[in-house]
């Protein structure tokens, strides 16, 4: 059956740009309107309707940044008129299409689903040397010794940190998975230690080895710049979102940066971000589970929502794990994988949803 879905969103794809017909799917297909809407909400976790809507919009992104004009990208994406674009593009991005094409902010990627990948084909299309080779011939300054790069995660703090990829500045990793479970403020106070160790069921003295030894950089040096780099997954955001509330917290006044980038092919978004909003959208998501009063980047906005959807009990992978819970755990982490690339938990996050479920 996963080879009729991916048929079905190769067609839906070429209707991206254009009116999109269910009945002419169906008939393309050879089933009903509702199996086809059906079993592509079974397999891919996301309604179809959803599903056109976002793919529009993100590639419509693209037509922004070449600084097409608003009404004429409304129309090749099937909008009624540039108001109506306007509602949706900002109904997912936080932001209006005008404010975007001016200022270009990075976003989630929200690329063709692909049931059935390649096999044995490398997606990192460009390697991290080159991409860094690349920043550091924008940007010189971000290769010094007042600079700290604070990385998502051990695996990418080891790679910058034992090739020097970033020149003389400084490395720390962010040993943390924000998206689950309570947390509290002021953050990296006792009882926030105390609440996040008590999440991930580890002692106080684990916790604190692994997720705040590492940053004591951060206040053992006066660092003129601070480096970010987080990827565009929600897992990635929430730890992201909290980094630079800390820094707030702590009322750091130098510059700040964020490379973004895509897991798979690291092609890195760098943006300067301005501190003064972050702390007050800590606390109304991570800590109230609301959506924040202050206006974020895009990129942080679409987390944001897959956060907050995921803090109830009938979110799309629960209900994805639901209808799949007849397949063993090593298959449906792997689905889970595939379908929800933008959640961006790993095997303890999904293992404990999957058993949360069962």
């Amino acid at each position: 059956m996963n080879e009729y879905i991916q048929q079905m969103i190769d067609w839906i794809e070429n209707k991206l740009q254009g009116e999109f017909s269910l009945d002419e799917l169906a008939n393309h297909m050879g089933y009903s309107p509702y199996y086809c809407s059906f079993k592509f909400h079974q397999a891919t976790g996301i309604s179809m309707r959803r599903y056109i809507l976002l793919r529009r919009l993100y590639l419509s992104t693209g037509d922004l940044v070449m600084n097409r004009k608003i009404i004429d990208v409304a129309v090749d994406y099937n909008y009624s008129s540039q108001e109506a674009y306007s509602r949706a593009f900002n109904s997912v991005f936080g932001v209006s299409p005008r404010d975007f094409q001016r200022h270009q902010m990075p976003v989630q990627s929200i690329g063709k689903l692909r049931i059935h990948p390649a096999e044995g084909v490398d997606s990192m299309n460009t390697c991290r040397e080159e991409e860094v080779a690349h920043l550091q011939s924008e940007k010189s300054e971000l290769f010094d010794w007042d600079v700290l790069n604070i990385l998502n995660g051990e695996v990418m703090y080891e790679e910058f940190n034992n090739k020097q990829l970033m020149g003389n500045s400084d490395y720390a990793p962010f040993n943390e998975a924000m998206c689950v479970h309570e947390t509290t403020i002021p953050i990296f106070d006792s009882t926030f230690i105390e609440t996040r160790a008590l999440g991930h069921h580890v002692s106080i003295e684990s916790y604190t080895s692994k997720v705040l030894q590492p940053l004591k950089r951060l206040n053992q040096k006066n660092y003129n710049y601070i480096v970010l780099w987080f990827g565009e997954d929600m897992f990635c955001q929430m730890n992201l979102l909290t980094i630079l509330a800390y820094l707030e917290q702590s009322e750091y006044e130098g510059m700040v940066y964020l490379n973004s980038f895509k897991e798979d092919e690291f092609k890195v978004t760098q943006t300067e971000l301005v501190l003064g909003n972050y702390y007050s959208v800590y606390e109304d998501v991570l800590v109230n589970h609301k959506k924040p009063k202050r206006k974020v980047l895009p990129i942080m906005f679409q987390a944001i929502g897959l956060y907050l959807e995921m803090q109830t009990e009938t979110n799309p992978v629960t209900k994805y794990i639901t209808r799949n819970k007849q397949l063993s755990q090593s298959e449906l982490l792997k689905r889970l994988f595939e379908v929800f690339p933008m959640i961006g938990y790993g095997d303890t996050q999904y293992i404990e949803l999957i058993n949360r479920v069962r």
